[in-house]
């Protein structure tokens, strides 16, 4: 039903060229298993072209690295969400994150919030009809 896509290094660090910090293991032994927990690429998911399997691939295991590893060869950041609110003097700051409890993990980064997003038409319910029962009461007629 659904499609399986090779994961590239080489392309994933072009188009996200933030982690381009990490080691090839950190995000091949690393992130992409932990990824394809939540973005199924096996075959079996209902996702069925190979550029969009391609794209949620590469925007769940840039999440899972944002997580882990940080960006830019920055530690992961402890704050989560949109400023909402800032002070100078003696250091604030707030941060509004308005999620539910199904996305709430998605919106720690952009790049779920951008995967949660795409994803939206896959988490639907989708009707498959069963087979037509033929039923004649005359069968004489």
């Amino acid at each position: 039903m659904g499609v399986i896509v090779e994961f590239s290094f080489a392309n994933f660090i072009a188009i996200y060229p933030q982690f381009a910090t990490l080691s090839q293991p950190q995000v091949l032994q690393g992130a992409l298993p932990v990824a394809t927990l939540y973005c199924r690429n096996d075959g079996g998911g209902p996702v069925t072209k190979t550029e969009t399997q391609t794209t949620l691939l590469n925007l769940m295991v840039a999440h899972i690295c944002q997580l882990m590893y940080g960006a830019n060869g920055q530690a992961p950041a402890g704050i989560v969400g949109r400023v909402s609110n800032a002070a100078e003097g003696s250091v604030s700051v707030q941060a509004d994150f308005p999620v539910t409890p199904n996305n709430a993990w998605f919106m720690q980064t952009a790049f779920g919030a951008a995967y949660w997003q795409a994803t939206a038409a896959y988490r639907t319910m989708r009707y498959m009809p069963g087979p037509r029962r033929a039923y004649n009461p005359w069968p004489n007629r």
